[in-house]
């Protein structure tokens, strides 16, 4: 595995909600994040939970979604928020498994 840490920018944008009953207790998100490094892009899931005000995330980059320089990239990441800054861990591998 190699590491990857550093400043990230980003970008929050509320979402409408469905009309649905029940959707009054949850909320939408659109985030934006920019990262700076190699040419390429890959996509992230991010599964978040917020449970009477503890967060849970697992951030995973989505099989097969590397392009460019970052073709057949595979791991986790992490996110740190200290005093309003965003930094990142990426553990990753390129390359097939």
């Amino acid at each position: 595995m190699t590491r990857a840490i550093g400043p990230f920018d980003v970008s929050l944008k509320p979402l409408p909600m469905d009309d649905d009953p029940g959707s009054e207790m949850l909320g939408r998100m659109s985030l934006e994040k920019v990262f700076k490094g190699r040419q390429g892009s890959f996509i992230l899931q991010h599964t978040g939970v917020m449970n009477r005000g503890e967060q849970s995330l697992v951030i995973t980059i989505v099989p097969d979604s590397g392009s460019g320089q970052l073709e057949g990239i595979r791991g986790t990441m992490t996110i740190k928020i200290e005093g309003g800054k965003h930094s990142y861990e990426l553990n990753y591998t390129l390359g097939t498994p």
